[in-house]
């Protein structure tokens, strides 16, 4: 049984319904930012708090857990500056917490849902997994100081682990069943389709003279359900004993500009947004975009979906919603 902490989250219920297939499932979710109605009917939920041991030691007590894949972060990079204590003591103190039960209960194998905020500004185009590590916010230092506990515990405890870095997850199962949900709404393409929607006035584009082709920032987006078949395949490496202490990042290789994403949004829904141009947002480096080459090399993962499935499967699951 695999336990899936976060399991009613957007990335977390993704994987859950993918994952469901293949393994008896159990989700570890407070619902303070996921979905009741995310969570797969076939899998088991429990309404429990990462940071509590007694909620976790439940589970471990109750189900035979042979992994656990945790997705129960707190990701907004603005509200981690103005309030890290929150990023920390949930980001970190919580995800010890869960190695100190894991350790207690002998279940050594682990997936570890991290980010491209642990690359900081990068000074490459392609950010491939020898990038320098060099966060800039409270969110970015939370996720690279858990993989270094990680890589601790491997050494002290024989954990087992694979850390996936991924950079903007976007779309929606193409069942439209769930989709992306936050409050707030932060990722463009959701900010995008709602405005089309006549939810939101205005689309804001924070820069537009940046040093890329069209002036607008680019950005690695992936679909969520390739993000899920990622997270699998490593859950099968490391329980075939393949791999373990490794890091991948995961993208597309290509990169969309802000104003790329915008117009793909317009192709798709045949709607015009009204966009705004704004100044640049502190820290928002020019290029993100991530080399996945070490991990189609070692386990055959490449994105099978491009922008245009990802703005599409969005808008059928943003069409559904009753805001």
């Amino acid at each position: 049984m695999i336990l899936v902490i976060g399991g009613a989250g957007y990335i977390g219920s993704h994987l859950v319904k993918e994952l469901v297939e293949k393994e008896d499932v159990v989700i570890l979710d407070n619902l303070s930012t996921g979905h009741r109605e995310a969570i797969d009917s076939r899998s088991i939920f429990v309404k429990g708090d990462l940071g509590s041991e007694d909620d976790l030691e439940m589970i471990f007590k109750s189900y035979p857990i042979k992994a656990v894949m945790h997705f129960a972060a707190n990701s907004l990079v603005g509200e981690s500056v103005v309030d890290p204590l929150k990023y920390y003591e949930n980001n970190v103190a919580s995800t010890l917490t869960l190695l100190k039960v894991m350790m207690k209960f002998d279940v050594k194998n682990f997936i570890f849902s991290s980010t491209a905020a642990t690359y900081g500004i990068p000074t490459v185009d392609i950010i491939d997994e020898t990038t320098p590590t060099a966060p800039i916010n409270p969110y970015g230092h939370s996720k690279l100081m858990v993989e270094r506990m990680l890589a601790d515990f491997s050494k002290a405890y024989d954990l087992n682990y694979v850390i996936l870095r991924y950079f903007n997850a976007a779309g929606a199962h193409e069942s439209a069943a769930i989709g992306e949900s936050h409050d707030p709404e932060t990722h463009l393409i959701p900010i995008v389709l709602q405005q089309l929607l006549g939810q939101r006035e205005k689309v804001s584009v924070f820069g537009s003279d940046y040093n890329t082709e069209d002036g607008t920032c680019i950005r690695d987006y992936i679909h969520v359900t390739d993000l899920a078949s990622a997270h699998i395949l490593a859950l099968e490496a490391l329980l075939s004993g393949k791999k373990s202490a490794e890091v991948y990042n995961l993208g597309n290789g290509l990169g969309y500009s802000v104003k790329e994403v915008i117009e793909t949004c317009e192709k798709v829904t045949g709607l015009k947004a009204n966009v705004e141009l704004a100044d640049r947002r502190a820290g928002d480096p020019a290029r993100l975009v991530a080399s996945s080459a070490k991990i189609y090399t070692e386990l055959g993962w490449k994105a099978e979906r491009d922008l245009e499935k990802v703005i599409s499967d969005a808008w059928n699951w943003h069409q559904k919603q009753k805001y």
